[in-house]
């Protein structure tokens, strides 16, 4: 079976499920680009828990874990069928410290996304959560123990944002970023880029753009452990490679 990639979006907005811009053009694209996986793991900055957590209900609900948006965004479902098989296997392969936990579903770091690149929703999804206790080496080992998934057919998927601000958001920088936040963005690229992933996981080298990137770990955690899951050999593709709203950062990667 062929290696399958790994993915990194920026998701941004939640209203991308529905608005037709750049950005969710670029997404839709991303579906004729992949092969079709035996299943997608979606690793969300939305499922944000004490511990690891995966999820292997077969038939996941659709999560709107966000608020005082249009209507119409509540509207979008995303019924894919979970993956009990996979994950159970991602459970054994990061080993202690993970549980089984049902409780949530596909949030929208997952189907905001997966709606623009994958629409029918024919693709078994399942969800690994954000340990908020781990260390930014810890998220990117965990990315490591996961890469035999890829030999099995899996889409490894983080979804979160590199750089991702919220309280320097400025609305009428619809698709622009502060300096700071194209300094870190382009930081971290070139990192990427150049194989050296010490940079990326240490990535207060990056200087004074490090200390207002993000508060939590949240969104950058997903790219960490994306990165874990990589060769430093493949072929890496970067797309939306731009800010949005000034603090937010909407550039995604394909690896492989």
């Amino acid at each position: 079976m062929k290696l399958m990639p790994v993915l990194f979006i920026g998701h941004g907005s939640p209203m991308n499920a529905i608005e037709n811009n750049r950005f969710s053009a670029e997404w839709e694209k991303l579906g004729e680009r992949i092969s079709h996986p035996e299943a997608i793991l979606s690793i969300s900055a939305h499922w944000y828990t004490s511990g690891l957590r995966v999820c292997d209900d077969s038939d996941p609900k659709t999560v709107y874990d966000m608020y005082g948006f249009p209507d119409e965004l509540y509207e979008v479902r995303y019924d894919a069928p979970g993956a009990p098989q996979f994950a159970g296997m991602t459970r054994e392969l990061i080993g202690e410290g993970v549980r089984i936990d049902n409780s949530w579903g596909l949030d929208h770091g997952t189907w905001s996304v997966l709606c623009r690149i994958y629409p029918q929703a024919d693709i078994p999804v399942f969800q690994l959560s954000i340990d908020n206790r781990a260390t930014p080496r810890e998220h990117y080992e965990t990315g490591r123990k996961l890469r035999s998934l890829r030999d099995k057919g899996v889409l490894i998927f983080g979804s979160g944002n590199i750089v991702h601000n919220l309280g320097r958001v400025n609305w009428a920088m619809e698709e622009e970023g502060y300096p700071w936040a194209l300094e870190f963005d382009n930081y971290i690229k070139e990192n990427v880029l150049g194989g050296n992933h010490e940079n990326v996981i240490d990535y207060h080298r990056a200087g004074d753009s490090a200390k207002i990137a993000f508060t939590y770990l949240d969104h950058f955690a997903p790219f960490l452990c994306a990165l874990g899951a990589t060769e430093t050999d493949e072929k890496i593709s970067v797309f939306n490679d731009s800010c949005a709203l000034g603090s937010i950062s909407m550039t995604g990667y394909l690896f492989g």
